[in-house]
This record gives C-alpha cells, structure tokens and sequence, in this order.
C-alpha cells in the first residue's frame, strides 16, 4: 500500500447513481475493500433503497437515495465525492463538495479542457474557471501525473473515448515508430456511452442492426484526446477523430493510424505495445486481430495490439476497454486510490468479464 493504513473506512458519496456510469460506480464502491457508501443521489431514485434499484449488497444496499437538491448537505459527511452528473451540473457541485472539505473526482467534461474550448466543444461558456484552473485531469498510464493526485481536491476522470484512443496510438509515438503528424483515430462505442436518456436515435429499432459515425469534426473528446497526448510528452499535432455508434451495450475499440517512419517494421509496433503495458497492472497485449470486446467488457483492462506495414510505411495500433468500467467508473476508482494512497488496483482487481 502507498502511503499510511486507514483504519476507518473512506466515506463516499455519488451524486448521479442512476446514469450507467453511477450505477457501474456504486457496484465498485460497494465491494472496495476500504470504502464506505455514505450517499447515493439520485432525483428518479429519491426515497428508495440503493439495494432496491441495483444489485448491491451489505451497506450500500441499505442507503437510501436522495435527490440531487438535497446533495450539497451530504458533502460534509463525505471525504469523497463522485460526480456523475452532465458537465453543467458537475461545474455547479464540485463547489459545494469542496467548500465541505470533500475531495472530489468529477465523471463529467466539466474540468478536462481550458476554459476558452468549452463554448465551442461543449455549447456553453465555464462558469468556474477558478476551479478548473486546480483541476488535476488524470488518465493514470497516459498522463504521467500521479504524483500530483495524493494532494488533489479536485481531479478530472478521462473520458471514454479519449482512454481507448490515447492508449490506442501512445506506445507508438512513445517509441518513435510513427510520426506526430497525420493522426487518424476510428473509434466505434456501444450505446451506453450516450448515457442513459430516452432519444428517438437511441431506441433499440433505430440501432440494432445498423452502424454509424456520428458528431463528425464536432465531437467533444477531440481536444481531450489531444490534450491527453500532449500531457503524455508526444502532442502538439491535430488529432483526427471519429466515433461511431455500434449496436451493442458496452465497449469501446480505437484504431489509430500513424504514418510509420523509415526503418520500422510490425515486429517493432509489435515490441512497443509490450514494452508500454510492462508492469500496468491493467494493461494487456495480443494480436491485432485478437483485440476485442468481450475480453474486456466488465473489467478495468485495457487489450492493445499494433502492427505495421512498411511497404504502405503505415502503423495501425488497437485498444478495447469497457467504456463503462475503464472509460469511466473504473478509472475514476483507480484514480481515487491513487488521490487516497490506497493500492492502484483496489476494489478493481477482481473484476471478471464474461467471455465466451
């Protein structure tokens, strides 16, 4: 363990637990081994047992809901607070969660850009620049900054997208197999990553069946991609990035493209995915054509793979996470025991998906 031994466990809240990423976050807080669900908001669960709506056990199941006005008052009984609220709303309670001497880690795009992109990537001007400006954004294999999270108030989850596609192309660049310039990302997500809202677009007689790209040169998780990979020390070029809608629940898998510098071959993309996941408790290597979902749907792994082609003098590199797990309440845990000094892995290791 990093850090002192906490005898008493860690008092937890989660405001937004009944959008996938909350209900995915109080299943992980529920079996932590250090962690105590204290608080569960939820307007459309309000008055109701968190053990009535989901599938968790011992305490968390006793806790009863409350709605999202009545949040502010339980930040002061909390020493962690989960943010899995729209981007708006996250800026509006991160605030009072840290005026309580909470420590908070934030689900939402509320605090991962500068506050000059969120007009033209989220549709709204931010509202506290102040906090943003002590934000800590933390993609814990990509971004290099974990030391700074033991004394973080306040920190930045990475989103889905942004994970998958980071991890997708970094071992890559770090190893000088492709070039800056050019990036191409493709990256196709099940539908719980456009949240749980009812749309016309999202009902299952629109999606089954079909495959689309959606928010084409518009979408949100550009810049963070960007700015992840900068943070990473191999930035500073344009990303192109496309998502795609697949007819599936969960999961995520990136493909980016790099062109392959003079002299590198596949065996070398090869050797650099293997030497990039050495001793990542989460990070796993296999054949490209063996990256998939189902290894990775339910757990916090990662799957990479890459290979090239020096006749075409391209490089492809692959990343599968469960954009649930990984691309949210997963790694907003892994951040947090990094935040509290716990073990990276704690209340994650266990984690099984359900593989054929």
């Amino acid at each position: 363990m990093n850090g002192q031994v906490r005898v008493a466990p860690v008092r937890v809240a989660i405001v937004g637990v009944s959008g996938y990423a909350g209900i995915e976050l109080a299943r992980l807080v529920a079996r932590h081994p250090s962690w105590n669900l204290v608080a569960a908001v939820s307007d459309k669960w309000a008055g109701r047992p968190l053990g009535e709506m989901l599938p968790v056990g011992g305490r968390a199941a006793a806790v009863s809901c409350i709605g999202q006005g009545e949040a502010p008052g339980t930040f002061a009984g909390a020493e962690l607070v989960f943010l899995c609220t729209p981007a708006e709303v996250s800026i509006a309670l991160a605030g009072a969660a840290l005026s309580a001497g909470a420590r908070v880690v934030d689900l939402s795009g509320g605090f991962r850009l500068a506050a000059e992109l969120y007009p033209r990537w989220y549709g709204f001007a931010h509202e506290r620049p102040d906090l943003l400006a002590t934000a800590i954004y933390s993609m814990p294999e990509v971004t290099g900054n974990a030391a700074a999270l033991p004394t973080a108030a306040l920190v930045a989850n990475p989103g889905c997208y942004p994970t998958a596609s980071a991890l997708a192309v970094l071992p890559l660049l770090r190893a000088g197999i492709i070039d800056r310039a050019g990036l191409i990302i493709d990256a196709k997500s099940g539908t719980t990553g456009a949240g749980r809202k009812g749309s016309e677009e999202m009902s299952f007689s629109e999606v089954e069946g079909d495959f689309r790209a959606y928010r084409v040169f518009r979408h949100q998780h550009t810049p963070e991609i960007e700015r992840a990979l900068s943070m990473a020390g191999v930035g500073g070029d344009p990303v192109t990035f496309t998502a795609h809608l697949l007819p599936t629940r969960r999961g995520i898998l990136a493909t980016a493209y790099g062109r392959l510098r003079p002299g590198k071959t596949g065996a070398d993309a090869t050797a650099a995915v293997r030497a990039f996941v050495e001793s990542r408790p989460f990070l796993r290597t296999a054949a490209p054509d063996a990256v998939r979902l189902q290894a990775v749907v339910g757990t916090n792994r990662v799957l990479m793979g890459a290979d090239a082609d020096p006749e075409r003098m391209v490089a492809i590199g692959f990343a599968a996470i469960d954009n649930l797990v990984k691309g949210a309440a997963g790694q907003a845990v892994q951040n947090a025991n990094l935040m509290l000094g716990l073990e990276e892995t704690a209340g994650l290791e266990s984690l099984s998906g359900s593989m054929p």
